[in-house]
């Protein structure tokens, strides 16, 4: 996802599964496919190297386990904390919100 239409889209009555870290929103959409968008602020994380890494992770996450999702917009929310966690902390972590989501779309 791209544009601000798309992300306020997803913002007016999202499903949610956090962990103090991160955070995952979604919206159920029309299309065939879920859809990613990623938010991590500087205020997080300063170095932009950094928020790269952070960005790239939920990308390959999402890749990996998009073809068992359903066919909502996803926005991968960054708070405070999350630069301390390493690659695979990040990836366990995300493992278990995309979970929570599949739960969560099975039931409503």
């Amino acid at each position: 996802m791209l544009t601000p239409i798309q992300f306020n889209f997803v913002f007016q009555q999202p499903f949610r599964a956090s962990l103090p870290e991160i955070s995952i929103i979604a919206r159920p959409n029309t299309l065939q496919h879920p859809r990613l968008g990623l938010t991590v602020a500087k205020k997080y994380v300063k170095r932009a190297n950094q928020r790269n890494r952070i960005k790239r992770i939920c990308r390959e996450s999402f890749r990996l386990q998009q073809h068992q999702l359903p066919n909502y917009d996803f926005i991968v929310i960054a708070r405070k904390g999350i630069k301390e966690l390493d690659n695979a902390m990040l990836f366990k972590a995300l493992d278990k919100l995309w979970q929570r989501h599949l739960r969560l779309s099975k039931k409503g």
